[in-house]
């Protein structure tokens, strides 16, 4: 099958991979570059393990085809660390407030919450849950969940 040449930036670094025309972008991520922070649920869009940021917005990986990437700026969970691998205060807040348990959706909750704080820096609890309404948890619940984004959102205005 002949295969298509995309350029994007991936993390803040340049990324060039051959990709058949009917892969998604999380088949790229995990197998191509290796990164394998965003994690396949559902495959159908359903459940947000897969959530990346593509331009800022966050998108179900599973569903993005990879040919749509040429040319964007592509953030997963693992560039969200600083240098010295310094925790996003997303991530921290994720951490101090319990809102991890097992992790498997922990990285597409982060990359929604990061993307509604890049828009709306003080979000209201209904604004927060409205963002990563396309997000499923089976272990905590969303309290801790919404407290982390919501700390993570006052943190970041300071």
């Amino acid at each position: 099958m002949e295969r298509i040449t995309i350029r994007f930036k991936v993390n803040g670094e340049d990324a060039t991979v051959a990709v058949a025309p009917h892969w998604n972008l999380l088949r790229v991520l995990r197998e191509e570059l290796e990164l394998t922070g965003a994690k396949e649920g559902c495959g159908a869009g359903e459940c947000g393990a897969c959530t990346v940021l593509v331009n800022g917005r966050a998108v179900n990986a599973c569903l993005y085809p990879a040919v749509e990437a040429d040319g964007a700026e592509v953030t997963t969970v693992e560039g969200l660390a600083g240098p010295g691998g310094e925790l996003h205060p997303i991530q921290r807040a994720f951490v101090e407030k319990g809102a991890v348990q097992c992790g498997f959706c922990t990285p597409g909750m982060v990359l929604s919450a990061k993307a509604l704080l890049d828009r709306v820096p003080l979000p209201s609890e209904e604004e927060i849950r409205t963002a990563l309404a396309g997000n499923l948890c089976r272990c905590t619940g969303y309290a801790q969940i919404i407290e982390a984004v919501q700390a993570a959102a006052e943190e970041l205005s300071r």
